[in-house]
């Protein structure tokens, strides 16, 4: 690693700043390591993508506290809803394929199971395209999983909520294609069409059509036994998540174990399929149609699987995640290839968006950060 990379990371870690500022104040540089302590944040890993390459990676504090196990770069996190934007890649892979279009009621590729049509859609198909944008109508936004010792249900008990299901049926609160309602339920259902559709379970599909072509080696969504590098999750006061995490069986909404270095690539990915400068997955054809906005939510746009976040007049590419003790985000710039990931073992959203902001400070991002200042 050379002299230049080896300031810019000195400077990341000592340029975490929120958005918004009292009027009375500079414009804050806190530590990493300080700000690990004040919010209570266990471990966190990071990469920086600059020029449609990975710069550099480091990982800070503890995958478990308690076992004195360090993260390292290869640590493995839970994406949670990253999980979605991950999903909407290989499900636009079916699309591509000719399987499945966009814009047809999804009963059309529902086989093992249809959604239960009523009066809320008015007699409205719900599309894929819905699906993948949460402008279906439906409800269920997220998922609070398992605990490990629990009775895990499929994914038919889960659309339908029944035992051991813990969340509602997935169904209608209002007409489909009328605006954004952010639904994990919608996203299970875009599973169960892929695979459907394919004819191979969720994780084959994944394997075989997005983490091998972008060389994603630590990314699943089934842990065969603790002795792998897993991060254990923690609350905010501390406190360990019960059996160290929670199992999510809707894998498509929050399930994804994997890295920030295995997230890097997918973005990495992305930004260049929309240039026509590589089809690993999607030719620019598709990728372009993944990355078209369906609806609008407040200033941002929301696209397939992919959120254009507005920062003061520019937009990004975008998911965040949460899940039982994790927390993590994702930023890509749209067409200059820089972008950032974080993953965390503790639910705390402020630290981690500083830590996407120091980023964007020390690397002059465009208008990514811009500090509200307040009376």
């Amino acid at each position: 690693m050379n002299r230049d990379i080896r300031n810019k990371i000195l400077k990341v870690e000592n340029s975490l700043s929120p958005n918004i500022i009292s009027g009375t104040e500079k414009v804050p540089a806190y530590t990493i390591f300080n700000r690990m302590k004040q919010f209570n944040v266990k471990g966190v890993s990071i990469v920086v993508v600059n020029n449609y390459k990975i710069e550099w990676i480091k990982a800070y504090g503890y995958a478990d506290e308690e076992e004195n196990r360090k993260v390292d770069v290869n640590t493995l996190f839970q994406a949670a809803s990253i999980s979605k934007t991950v999903n909407s890649l290989g499900f636009m892979k079916l699309v591509q394929q000719g399987k499945v279009d966009l814009d047809k009621d999804i009963n059309d590729y529902l086989k093992s199971w249809k959604f239960p049509y009523d009066s809320t859609s008015k007699n409205k198909i719900i599309t894929s395209r819905n699906l993948l944008s949460h402008s279906a109508g439906l409800g269920v936004s997220g998922f609070s999983g398992y605990e490990r010792n629990a009775k895990i249900p499929d994914i038919l008990q889960i659309l339908n909520g029944i035992s051991p299901a813990n969340s509602k049926p997935v169904r209608s609160i209002k007409e489909p294609g009328l605006e954004f309602d952010y639904s994990g339920g919608g996203t299970v259902i875009s599973q169960l069409i892929l695979t459907d559709t394919s004819g191979k379970s969720y994780e084959e599909f994944l394997k075989k059509e997005v983490f091998e072509p972008l060389q994603m080696t630590h990314s699943t969504y089934t842990l065969k036994n603790d002795t792998l590098n897993i991060a254990s999750g923690y609350y905010s006061d501390g406190k360990k998540v019960k059996g160290k995490y929670h199992l999510y069986p809707e894998y498509s909404a929050a399930g994804l174990w994997t890295t920030p270095e295995d997230l890097a690539k997918y973005m990495i990915e992305c930004q260049l399929a929309l240039k026509g400068k590589s089809e690993k997955v999607l030719t620019q054809k598709y990728m372009q149609e993944r990355f078209t906005p369906a609806v609008n939510y407040k200033e941002s746009k929301v696209a397939l699987g992919v959120f254009h976040r507005y920062k003061n007049g520019v937009y990004y590419f975008n998911h965040n995640g949460g899940n039982e003790g994790f927390t993590c985000a994702s930023y890509g710039s749209l067409d200059k290839g820089y972008g950032v990931v974080v993953m965390t073992n503790t639910n705390n959203q402020e630290f981690m968006l500083e830590i996407c902001n120091s980023v964007a400070r020390v690397y002059d991002w465009d208008h990514f950060f811009v500090p509200q200042i307040t009376k």
